[in-house]
């Protein structure tokens, strides 16, 4: 099992048995284990919704059209109730982690850096030297807010007391709430170092100049809503479907369609194009 799997199952198991042993007595361990697990997928989900599909394609590279409200509940849901990620200062991260990947002024990791300069990373990313946040659902009123450091503690505390209230025991929901951040650092440890060190993974397409390299298993492509596609999203960033080939399983795109079908997004003309040398026929959107 490769190392990347190891640790995002061992992580999983740990947090089920977390929920089972800190489960209170007037909940008992079934009851905590389903506590915990929907806790877990609320988190997971939304943050994924949020991250890869909202503000990854919808805003950093514009291949999908939201409708706006949407990315505003998205936001609002995502940063009061789940794992909070400042919106402005993402989006401007990802811009300048495409622009200068694996070197001088990628924030979140530079080619020589090993897996724990890494992990340190994940949370204290490197200075940002540009501004590309500048686009106008970004200057919106809701995001401005989301963004400022004190909406993102009191809106972190509120969550914590909520849930702590809901379950009745502190040192239940402490547990809960730490091991869902652990499994954060190691989808974030995915996307930022086992997808940019050429000892992991596939690579298609050879001529780039980066480190970006695919991660196809089942456990990373889900947790990341298809990040790790690093390669394949790095060659075309603008593409709308992180998979270029049908043999590689997708979920990110799954729930891409999904909203679709519920009339919430709609393909960008860059994202919908389909590059000529893409193995894919079409893009089935």
């Amino acid at each position: 099992m490769k190392i990347y799997n190891l640790a995002g199952y061992s992580i999983i198991l740990s947090y089920i048995a977390a929920a089972v042993y800190f489960a209170p007595a007037h909940l008992g361990p079934w009851m905590g284990l389903l506590i915990g697990g929907v806790y877990f997928v609320f988190c997971w989900f939304v943050a994924g919704l949020y991250l890869a599909d909202v503000l990854h394609l919808g805003i950093a590279h514009r291949s999908l059209d939201y409708k706006e409200w949407f990315m505003k509940f998205v936001t609002v849901v995502n940063n009061v109730f789940g794992l909070y990620v400042g919106p402005i200062a993402w989006v401007n991260r990802h811009r300048l982690h495409h622009k200068n990947a694996d070197h001088a002024g990628d924030p979140n990791k530079l080619a020589d850096d090993g897996c724990w300069r890494t992990f340190y990373l994940c949370v204290m990313p490197y200075q940002c030297i540009d501004n590309m946040a500048v686009d106008e659902i970004l200057r919106s009123r809701t995001f401005r807010v989301v963004e400022h450091p004190v909406f993102a503690i009191v809106a972190q505390a509120f969550s914590f007391y909520l849930f702590w209230k809901l379950v009745g025991n502190l040192k239940f929901v402490l547990a809960m709430w730490i091991g869902i951040r652990i499994f954060a650092q190691w989808v974030n440890m995915v996307q930022n170092y086992w997808t940019h060190t050429r000892t992991f993974g596939y690579c298609r397409y050879h001529d780039d100049d980066d480190n970006a390299m695919n991660i196809g298993e089942w456990l990373p492509v889900t947790a990341t809503f298809s990040a790790c596609f690093q390669n394949n999203h790095h060659h075309y960033p603008r593409l709308l479907r992180l998979s270029h080939d049908e043999s590689e399983y997708d979920f990110g795109f799954m729930t891409v369609k999904v909203m679709k079908y519920l009339g919430l997004v709609k393909a960008t003309t860059t994202g919908e194009q389909v590059p000529k040398d893409l193995p894919l026929a079409a893009l089935d959107f």
